[in-house]
């Protein structure tokens, strides 16, 4: 298909193109039902399968057991940084969070509105060029859970290595870099994320929930702020955002009949690594925001040495067919978002681009 191009934008981002094409195939007559898709009833056998097989699918590529469970939210992240507090931060106790950047930030700002909070360590004097080591991190007294993001958009960072508190519930924003390799999911009391970057379209916010959680719900909270009444309900209190399930349904299976999570690992590691190779050895003409040890093999951010270079480099990569190279507007600079769907061979042509571009403008 010669007129797509090489999508690099954060979020919505890229999907796979099989994927796309299933869905283009089914769109009209979805398993002969006579329907769309977009036209079933969410209480229909078609698209409780869908679900079922979602939720199944996605613990089994985590490795996780019948003490978890996986929901399907609307609000986006942005919803969830309030959630999590209204559910799990009682008065008396203090909510930690870990601050790696924009995000991190704003979901601290919500919890701030419902409780107490403390962090428990930042790099925001540096600039989050990097993720806080172990050692830095300081946790308040008995906290009701620990919060941290997994993956920094933004910055281009991401973590290496996760904490493990014991029996302290490890919360989790994974939005922009759920299942592109393989972790302890059990480390974690509750994982979100929007589906947006890495799962499939906007509309849907997977969470993925330990059972017990589930308990210590307050039913004083609004009904649909509630992990509870998503868990009872199967997701279907109200009607769920049938369509992006469906897309997160064909990713998930995309990704098992792939390998699974040790499969994208490498497949992220060899493909990220031909556009940091540019940076690393272009002297100084690009600049890496994240420190080597902290660096995302999701998103990758850079500088070049002004801003009107940085403003040719994504008009003119725009022409050769490299869409959504420009920075986040707070940043700057040059941001190439190389999530799960994005090919090798699309690595590889913006690699060529910056050498180009560099023996051109140096």
């Amino acid at each position: 298909m010669t007129d797509r191009i090489f999508n690099f934008n954060a979020g919505p981002a890229v999907l796979p193109l099989d994927i796309l094409k299933q869905a283009q195939a089914e769109l009209l007559n979805y398993r002969d039902t006579g329907m769309s898709i977009l036209e079933i009833s969410h209480r229909s056998k078609p698209y409780e399968v869908i679900h079922q097989e979602a939720e199944a699918d996605m613990k089994a590529l985590l490795g996780l057991g019948d003490n978890y469970r996986v929901l399907f939210v609307q609000g986006g992240g942005s919803l969830q940084f309030a959630m999590v507090p209204m559910n799990y931060l009682p008065a008396g106790r203090i909510a930690d969070y870990i601050l790696t950047g924009s995000w991190s930030e704003k979901a601290l700002q919500e919890a701030k509105l419902l409780g107490q909070t403390h962090v428990a360590a930042t790099t925001a004097g540096e600039g989050y060029r990097r993720i806080p080591s172990l050692q830095e991190i300081k946790l308040s007294d008995k906290p009701a859970y620990v919060h941290i993001t997994s993956n920094n958009t933004i910055y281009g960072t991401q973590w290496r290595e996760f904490p493990n508190f014991g029996d302290i519930p490890l919360m989790a924003d994974m939005s922009s870099d759920m299942l592109s390799r393989p972790f302890d999911a059990k480390k974690f009391a509750l994982i979100y994320a929007g589906a947006q970057k890495n799962l499939g379209p906007a509309g849907v916010t997977i969470v993925i929930i330990r059972k017990d959680l589930l308990d210590e719900c307050p039913p004083t909270i609004p009904t649909m702020l509630r992990y509870d009444t998503y868990a009872k309900n199967d997701s279907m209190y109200n009607t769920p955002p049938c369509f992006s399930v469906y897309i997160v349904h064909l990713v998930l299976q995309w990704l098992r009949k792939n390998g699974g999570l040790a499969a994208m690992e490498k497949h992220n590691q060899e493909k990220a690594a031909f556009i940091y190779r540019q940076i690393d050895q272009s002297g100084g003409f690009y600049r890496g925001h994240a420190e080597p040890d902290s660096r995302s093999l999701m998103n990758i951010t850079f500088r070049l040495p002004n801003e009107e270079l940085e403003g040719a480099f994504v008009k003119e990569a725009v022409q050769a067919g490299l869409g959504g190279l420009k920075g986040y507007r707070t940043v700057g600079g040059i941001r190439a978002s190389v999530y799960n769907a994005m090919s090798k061979e699309g690595c590889l042509a913006l690699a060529a681009f910056m050498d180009e571009f560099r023996k051109k403008n140096s």
